[in-house]
């Protein structure tokens, strides 16, 4: 009965990690893939905004 209990651990791991893979392959695209554009688009024109801001003052 050893051999269960120190089989169990991996096998529930893989099973949640194989899980986790299917849910982030899913999310990928369609509807979810413009929003997560949308999202990107606007954190990196906030951070480019946020840099030329300040050099623009100082001078």
């Amino acid at each position: 009965m050893d051999y269960v209990s120190a089989l169990v651990p991996p096998v529930v791991m893989a099973v949640f990690f194989i899980g986790v893979i299917r849910v982030i392959v899913k999310s990928q695209g369609g509807a979810n893939k413009a929003k997560e554009d949308a999202a990107v688009d606007a954190a990196l024109a906030r951070t480019q905004g946020a840099g030329q801001a300040p050099a623009a003052t100082d001078a």
